[in-house]
């Protein structure tokens, strides 16, 4: 599963893990990432999102419809 979210594209940040005597090697910040089927009303169907826990929070507030909008207004298929 590839880490970004389709609502806020959240993506990886990089940058170092630091040992304890202070030598330095890249390490990978994913963002959580979670799949989640939603019910999309409008069309009749399920759609399986791709979302970060926070994107799915966003989609609690504004609801589906209006994610769903957001992430095509980005280019992303739906």
């Amino acid at each position: 599963m590839s880490a970004h979210c389709q609502l806020t594209g959240a993506r990886p940040g990089f940058g170092n893990a630091i040992s304890h005597s202070h030598r330095r090697t890249s390490r990978r910040f994913d963002p959580n990432i979670q799949r989640k089927r939603y019910w999309l009303a409008g069309e009749g169907r399920y759609v399986r999102l791709t979302l970060s826990a926070k994107a799915i929070k966003t989609v609690d507030v504004i609801g589906v419809e209006s994610a769903v909008a957001r992430i095509r207004a980005r280019g992303v298929k739906v």
